[in-house]
């Protein structure tokens, strides 16, 4: 990189006379002597080797160059300006960077409206986000390398809050034996069947997701994969309705007669990762993502 000559407050004298029509009245705009102005502007076009003002009469007029020149630096000062503004912010606690851990059945909608209400206020805050299922989230959260963690089994030594509650459904393809029976089904009809399980992310927790203990199963590793296997009639499972509804709705799913346990509930909660070390940012985060259950996401009915 090539050294620097010019520095801002040139520019910021130049652009100061160009907006107040002269010396006098950008020394005066600036607190400073209209010597210093001119000293600045005269070292300015001195250090580039092009004229950027000429003298015409009593007024300072822009040339073709000065011009182009002005625009650049507005740019340039506004840029110089959000960095300050940026150092400040990361001085008072602003986080610079944000690791969210979120459970996969956590509606990605919600999601998505809470990260767009976020971004024009993030003030350079990077997002990480990690998807994770199960006891993927406890670690996290004991772990500390979350900021702030979304999930169904959260570490019992740190303060949670119950964020949104889930309804999953047993579900197959409509043309799978145990829809095509027409008989209600018991626990003894699904042992038969193939049932798709959904892996555990977590390390020390892990455990597969939903397993009836059917003598026949297959694991996967996320709540989308056990969809689309499900969808093709390689077996059953219990998924999100938030997730699977379209696809009730147009048949390429169907919930499976079962006598009882055919849908259960589960909470998701968030926490953070680091209760001691909450950032300004974290918390505006946390609000988008409450206003987006709110506002797209009613509490489910009493069974």
């Amino acid at each position: 990189m090539s050294n620097l000559y010019v520095t801002l407050d040139q520019w910021r004298a130049l652009i100061a006379v160009v907006d107040h029509n002269g010396f006098a009245q950008a020394a005066k705009f600036l607190n400073r002597s209209q010597s210093a102005i001119s000293y600045a502007i005269g070292r300015l076009q001195q250090q580039l080797g092009v004229e950027v003002l000429r003298i015409e009469g009593r007024k300072a007029v822009l040339t073709d160059i000065g011009h182009s020149m002005v625009q650049s630096a507005r740019h340039l000062l506004r840029e110089a300006e959000k960095l300050e503004h940026l150092a400040n912010e990361y001085q008072q606690g602003w986080e610079v960077e944000i690791t969210l851990v979120v459970d996969s059945a956590f509606p990605n909608p919600i999601l998505l409206q809470a990260l767009k209400e976020f971004a024009p206020q993030d003030r350079g805050t990077r997002v990480i986000i990690q998807e994770v299922v199960l006891s993927g989230a406890a670690e996290a959260m004991e772990s500390g390398t979350a900021d702030l963690v979304i999930g169904a089994q959260l570490s019992d030594s740190i303060l949670t809050d119950p964020l949104i509650e889930l309804e999953f459904v047993a579900v197959a393809h409509p043309e799978h034996p145990l829809n095509q029976s027409g008989l209600m089904l018991e626990q003894d009809d699904l042992l038969r069947e193939m049932q798709v399980v959904i892996k555990d992310s977590g390390e020390e927790l892990s455990t597969n997701f939903g397993w009836q203990e059917s003598q026949h199963r297959w694991t996967v590793t996320s709540i989308d994969r056990a969809i689309t296997t499900v969808s093709a009639g390689l077996g059953f499972s219990w998924l999100p309705r938030n997730q699977i509804q379209p696809l009730l709705d147009n048949g390429e799913l169907k919930a499976l007669p079962l006598t009882h346990g055919q849908t259960y509930r589960a909470h998701l909660y968030m926490g953070y990762g680091r209760p001691d070390k909450i950032g300004p940012a974290t918390q505006l985060l946390v609000q988008y993502l409450k206003k987006a259950i709110q506002e797209n996401y009613p509490p489910l009915p009493l069974p």
